[in-house]
């Protein structure tokens, strides 16, 4: 179904054909291409409102998601009663957060596609509030990246390393 990227920041140049490629293939690996998904791309002030809004925290941040389907399992797949629920939800990226993240050895959209895809785990599921949810959205985040690495022809780590 369908992918939208809206692109409502200036702060950052962004050309969607390489991360609209990245996500498709993110999709596929994920077994998700079937639902539709919104991916927002926003600015540093911007991100700042929605995570106030959203989650009471006043500080920008790298990405937030928003699932269509709640309650989920964590990898579990949506079962759709109707057409109008294949929609896995909305995925704001932090862009010029994550510009400022990241490492100038790293390419800028494969970093974008990192963060999607702990966006995309969110939006099946996983959380990481503890130490075991933790690990469990680590090993999902790290093997969907192997396989987008080895699609890219590049070495991937999950985002959520580290965090406990």
């Amino acid at each position: 179904m369908s992918l939208v990227i809206r692109n409502v920041q200036r702060a950052v140049p962004l050309r969607r054909a390489p991360l609209r490629g990245r996500l498709q293939v993110l999709r596929r690996i994920l077994g998700v291409q079937a639902f539709d998904l919104g991916l927002v791309c926003v600015d540093n002030g911007q991100m700042r409102r929605v995570n106030r809004v959203y989650r009471g925290k006043d500080v920008p941040t790298d990405v937030l998601s928003f699932p269509f389907h709640e309650n989920l399992k964590a990898g579990e797949v949506p079962q759709p009663h109707s057409r109008d629920d294949y929609n896995l939800g909305d995925i704001f990226l932090g862009v010029e957060y994550i510009l400022h993240q990241c490492n100038r050895s790293e390419d800028y959209y494969d970093t974008l596609a990192v963060t999607a895809t702990h966006g995309l785990c969110h939006l099946l599921g996983f959380t990481h509030g503890t130490e075991a949810e933790w690990q469990q959205m680590y090993r999902k985040e790290e093997q969907v990246l192997e396989d987008l690495g080895r699609h890219l022809g590049t070495q991937l780590q999950p985002l959520s390393r580290g965090l406990f």
